[in-house]
């Protein structure tokens, strides 16, 4: 008896589109992964094996599971690590504090300027982040705009007043590098916001800022956390801003494992640097986002 072809255009077995169905989202997925792989996770275990090697340079590094440089990094860098925390924190809390009435501006009151205040956000991001440190180092001066008006025209500084080198460049210098990562995650929560429900909290008597307090705010909260994560952990690595505008006393410990990296060639002390910040960065999220409950919204 002659087996008859399948017709043309017959489709798979039932398996088959199963398997296909589910594979598609693994296939989907691989090239970030294996970016993900090759540009991050590799280089985070080589990271880890240099930390505890011992070795230098010129006669390479062997694996002896030797904590010396996560001692050495624990033991002499802890004004470093305490700059970064204290600055990135500040800097985290000033783009909330300033960004947060331009995302509920541009959010609620845009109107058809909506999509030009956005390009004012961003616009920043069209120059160098090195430029836009050294403009405020410009700024900043001693002999600057700002502060030539405020010594020679209105007299309300003395004349060795200064501002650069000082830990309120540094964070200036920050806020203003890091405020659009604020703003738009805050625009895109606040836009998501149903006006009605503002409007029926107003109707049951909520003032303004009862309404603000109890409706807007706990639904802009994950626009909230996503800004603060996007401010605080690469603040937590700068070392341009601190370098450019800061002096000895104000370095943060991205300068110290720039210079361990780049000029001491210190390999092993750089790398537990380097993970010791990942961990206490780790730490420091969970503990926000516990805090801020953000589980519960997304959930």
């Amino acid at each position: 008896m002659t087996a008859v072809a399948p017709a043309a255009g017959r489709r798979p077995p039932i398996h088959w589109r199963r398997w296909i169905g589910v594979s598609i989202p693994y296939l989907l997925l691989a090239p970030g992964l294996i970016w993900l792989f090759v540009f991050f996770i590799y280089p985070s275990i080589e990271m880890l094996r240099i930390s505890l090697s011992s070795g230098s340079l010129d006669t390479g590094y062997s694996l002896t599971f030797s904590t010396d440089a996560y001692v050495t990094a624990l033991q002499k860098f802890p004004h470093q690590f305490g700059n970064s925390i204290l600055y990135s924190a500040l800097a985290t809390t000033f783009t909330f504090l300033i960004g947060f009435p331009v995302a509920y501006t541009v959010a609620f009151k845009g109107g058809r300027y909506k999509n030009l205040l956005l390009f004012l956000v961003i616009a920043p991001f069209f120059t160098s982040f090195l430029i836009r440190t050294i403009s405020w180092k410009v700024l900043l001066g001693d002999e600057g705009p700002l502060l030539s008006f405020l010594k020679h025209v209105v007299h309300v500084v003395p004349d060795g007043f200064s501002i650069l080198g000082s830990p309120v460049a540094v964070v200036a210098g920050l806020t203003y590098n890091f405020l659009p990562f604020m703003i738009l995650p805050l625009y895109v929560a606040l836009e998501k916001i149903d006006p009605r429900l503002i409007e029926a909290s107003q109707d049951l008597y909520a003032t303004n800022w009862g309404a603000f307090r109890r409706v807007t705010l706990p639904l802009a909260l994950p626009g909230v956390f996503a800004g603060s994560m996007l401010t605080f952990i690469p603040a937590m690595g700068d070392y341009v801003n601190a370098t450019l505008l800061g002096n000895p006393q104000t370095q943060m410990i991205g300068n110290v494992i720039q210079s361990r990296f780049l000029v001491l060639n210190d390999y092993p002390v750089a790398a537990a640097l380097s993970f010791i910040l990942m961990v206490g960065i780790l730490v420091l999220v969970v503990t926000y986002a516990r805090a801020l409950g953000t589980e519960q919204l997304t959930g």
